[in-house]
Formats: C-alpha cells, sequence, structure tokens
C-alpha cells in the first residue's frame, strides 16, 4: 500500500531535483530542474541551451580555399566571355553597320560594368554581422533586452534571432540567405541586394550572349552542301527522318571548316544558354523567397509558423528593392496631376 506523503515533503523533493545556474546574458542566478537543459531568462529574454556543443572547425582553411578558388574561375570565365565575345562578335557586327556596331558596343559596355560591379560587390563587401550589445551582467543588461538571443560558442558573443553562424566565414551573418562558393563570400543583409543584382544582370548578360554569338555564327558560319540524290522512291516518315539526318551531317560537315572565330562563337552559345537556364533558375528562387518574407536558410527551417504564410506579398520584392518610396512618390504625383486634369 502506498504511503501519502505531505505538502512539505514533496516540495521538498521538488527543490531538492532543481540545480541553480547562470544567464550568460545578463548573469543573474536562476533555479532549474535537473532536466531542464533549455531555458530562456525571464528578465533579459536569452535562451540557453546546454546540449549545444561547439563543433570543430578545422576545415576552416580549406573552405576559404574553396571558395578563393571558386571565385577566381568565375573571375576568369567572365573576363574570358567578355573579352572573347567583343573579339569574335563585334567584327561582324561592325561589317553589317557602323550604328549596328557602336550600339552593341554601348550595350556591351552597360552590360559588363553592371555584372562585374555587382558581383564584386556581392563578393568582396561584408554580407553583415549583427550588431554589438551589451551583455553578461545585469546593471548593463535590461528588460528584453536580448529577447530570443542565442550565445554562439564560436563567435563567443550574443547572436540575435536574425542571424547564423556560417563555418565557412567563420562568423555570424545578419540574415544569411545561404554561403555561395561562386562569390567566397555568405549571402546576408549586406550584400543580398547586390547579389540579386548580379543575378538580374547576369541573366540578361548571358541571354545578350547567346543572341549576339547566334547572329555572328550564321554569318560566318561556311556554307553547307546537301547531297539529297539518294532520297528518291523514299516516302512518309522515312524520309523525313533521312532528310533532318542529311542536314545535321552536312551541319556537322561544314563545323570542320570553322575559323577560330567560329569556335569561340558556339562556345559561348553553348556555355552562355547552359548558364542562362542555371541563373534564371537560382533567380527565381530567390524572388520566390523574398515573396514569401523568407530566407533559404529560413525555408529550410521546420520552425516556420502560419504567420509567416500570411507574409506572402509582392510589397516584399518592392521593399527589398527600395522601389517602394519611388512607386508611392509617382503615384502621389500621378493622383496630384489627374486632378489638376480634372478641375
Amino acid at each position: 500500500m502506498a504511503s501519502s506523503s505531505s505538502p512539505e515533503e514533496q516540495c521538498g523533493a521538488e527543490v531538492s531535483d532543481n540545480y541553480e545556474t547562470t544567464c550568460w546574458g545578463c548573469g543573474l542566478r536562476v533555479m532549474l530542474p535537473s532536466c531542464a537543459s533549455i531555458f530562456k531568462c525571464g528578465w533579459c529574454g536569452a535562451i540557453t541551451d546546454h546540449n549545444k556543443k561547439k563543433r570543430d572547425e578545422k576545415c576552416l582553411g580549406w573552405r576559404v580555399l574553396r571558395d578563393r578558388c571558386f571565385l577566381s574561375v568565375v573571375l576568369v570565365f567572365m573576363f574570358f566571355v567578355i573579352f572573347g565575345g567583343v573579339w569574335a562578335v563585334h567584327p561582324v557586327v561592325f561589317s553589317v553597320s557602323l550604328l549596328w556596331g557602336i550600339f552593341h558596343s554601348i550595350v556591351t559596355t552597360i552590360l559588363s560594368i553592371a555584372t562585374i560591379s555587382f558581383f564584386s560587390l556581392a563578393a568582396f563587401r561584408c554580407a553583415g554581422t549583427p550588431p554589438n550589445i551589451l551583455w553578461g551582467s545585469y546593471p548593463t543588461v535590461g528588460k528584453d533586452d536580448l529577447e530570443n538571443y542565442t550565445f554562439c560558442h564560436y563567435c563567443l558573443k550574443p547572436k540575435s534571432p536574425r542571424a547564423h553562424h556560417c563555418r565557412s566565414c567563420g562568423k555570424c551573418i545578419l540574415d544569411m540567405d545561404h554561403h555561395c562558393p561562386f562569390i567566397g563570400n555568405c549571402v546576408g543583409a549586406a550584400n543580398h541586394y547586390s547579389f540579386m543584382c548580379f543575378l538580374i544582370s547576369a541573366v540578361l548578360s548571358t541571354i545578350y550572349v547567346s543572341i549576339m554569338s547566334a547572329y555572328a555564327s550564321l554569318h560566318i558560319w561556311p556554307p553547307s552542301s546537301y547531297s539529297l540524290g539518294s532520297l528518291k522512291g523514299i516516302t512518309g516518315r522515312d524520309l523525313a527522318w533521312r532528310v533532318l539526318n542529311e542536314i545535321f551531317i552536312a551541319f556537322l560537315r561544314s563545323a570542320l571548316f570553322l575559323s577560330s572565330r567560329g569556335l569561340l562563337l558556339v562556345y559561348l552559345f553553348i556555355a552562355s544558354v547552359s548558364l542562362q537556364i542555371g541563373l534564371s533558375v537560382l533567380l527565381w528562387q530567390q524572388l520566390s523567397f523574398i515573396y514569401q518574407g523568407k530566407t533559404f536558410l529560413s525555408n529550410l527551417s521546420s520552425q516556420a509558423d502560419n504567420d509567416e504564410e500570411e507574409k506572402k506579398d509582392c510589397q516584399n520584392i518592392v521593399r527589398f528593392f527600395g522601389l517602394q518610396h519611388s512607386v508611392s512618390r509617382f503615384l502621389s504625383n500621378f493622383r496630384v496631376t489627374r486632378k489638376r486634369h480634372d478641375t
């Protein structure tokens, strides 16, 4: 038969199971149950996780070297496409018309400068670090000053809810979207705009390169010779297949007589179309995340709640690109002029 215990004995048993710990945010001592490894301070709002352990970062140097190699390859390829395209395409364009050549020279210069500039800003600019705040002692930390902050065991300082530690960069990044090895940098609050502008300019540049390389190839492609005399007596589907096969073989045969400029144009067309597809998919993915008010990491997080679903709006894209003030000012001016015309 189980014996009943008094309320005083039960209270003593509960106290004996508690342990005393210190909040890293404000330094106040708190009593917690022995089973509570994660707790939130009632004063400053900081979150402490005793189960979270620091991982080994011995591969940080290799990650930095990998990013620098990717960055160098991308830069070399971009300059190769720019100068190789100018060498291969513009003599053909100027041979058509002087104005036509000047027009395409201006377009090439604008796209090249925009792509290189936005790429440099995204790659060499700091992705954004959390602000430095006071922490560690009760007199300096006010009520809810560290609300939902966690402690980064790598940087040894508070980490805001909007920050994420990047093991490749070795620091916390504010509003981190992802780490891109091709720019050798994270995409965060400080360079996300530059990264999106780079994607837009890169997609436009690849479209332009593919069109102009195809246009120039048609002007310098060697003439093809067809032998359709052997197709007599063939009808139906076999005839169509034999014609396509003969045209394809004649096309390859004529490609053997291409000059170095023609071979470069073929390579530029294939490379630009391939990059155009990949960059377009990445641009669409990034725009969809901005439309949803998320980042790539927050989209992967399992902590997404129903409130984030209600933030889907085109205004997110307008605010991201800084067009909200311009659009509102344009609409206000339009309304004023319309009222003047109405009066």
